[in-house]
């Protein structure tokens, strides 16, 4: 990917490091630089730790999430907060990630989902920065702001610092990763009836 953003290669060391290790931990504290769907005083909260280049995310994202999010997230009864991870390759989960939060907040998941559908292209073609540069303008970004956000060194490190502490902090060193009430429940892909189990669980 030779005329991709050399700067957002950087980001490479972290990815190491979050897939070094494997210890376990509770993680799930929400920082105000989360993105967050559903009613912040549900009784449940659900944390998912995943990359934009991790396909068992973006299988999850497709294939379960839509219809949890409609049984749970949209009737009130699970707050769920999304948080960014890295996985190879790095500089492409990080520019997606840059781009879905320079896009705004009411089109950050917009971008990410469109993204998790687009994973099979992009690793199929080669043109990462093609899919990328599409899904922006789909949210209304120009070329021009789309540069502009993945050489957006400030918001890199903010984002590597997200994952470090995910990290170091959290202990997460899987993805997707899910916490429930304070508590990893499972590293790996859920089902919905998974989910259905332990929602039902933290509701008690």
């Amino acid at each position: 990917m030779p005329n991709f953003n050399r700067r957002l290669l950087v980001v490479a060391a972290l990815g190491a490091l979050a897939l070094a290790g494997c210890s376990k931990g509770g993680g799930g504290s929400v920082d105000t630089a989360d993105m967050t769907l559903g009613d912040p005083n549900a009784k449940v909260k659900m944390v998912e730790y995943a990359s934009l280049t991790c396909s068992h995310c973006g299988t999850f994202n497709n294939e379960v999430f839509p219809e949890f999010k409609k049984k749970y997230i949209d009737t009130g009864k699970v707050h769920y907060t999304f948080k960014e991870f890295l996985t190879p390759p790095n500089e492409v989960a990080a520019a997606g990630f840059l781009t879905a939060r320079c896009a705004g907040k009411d089109k950050y998941f917009q971008v990410t989902d469109a993204i998790f559908h687009a994973q099979q292209e992009m690793f199929t073609t080669g043109d990462m920065r093609g899919v990328l540069l599409r899904t922006a303008q789909s949210a209304g970004m120009t070329e021009e702001k789309f540069n502009a956000c993945i050489t957006d060194e400030a918001a890199l490190k903010a984002l590597n610092d997200r994952v470090e502490k995910a990290v170091k902090v959290d202990k997460i060193s899987a993805t997707p990763s899910f916490v429930i009430n304070g508590k990893k429940v499972k590293e790996g892909e859920m089902s919905l009836a998974e989910l259905d189990a332990a929602v039902a669980e933290a509701s008690k």
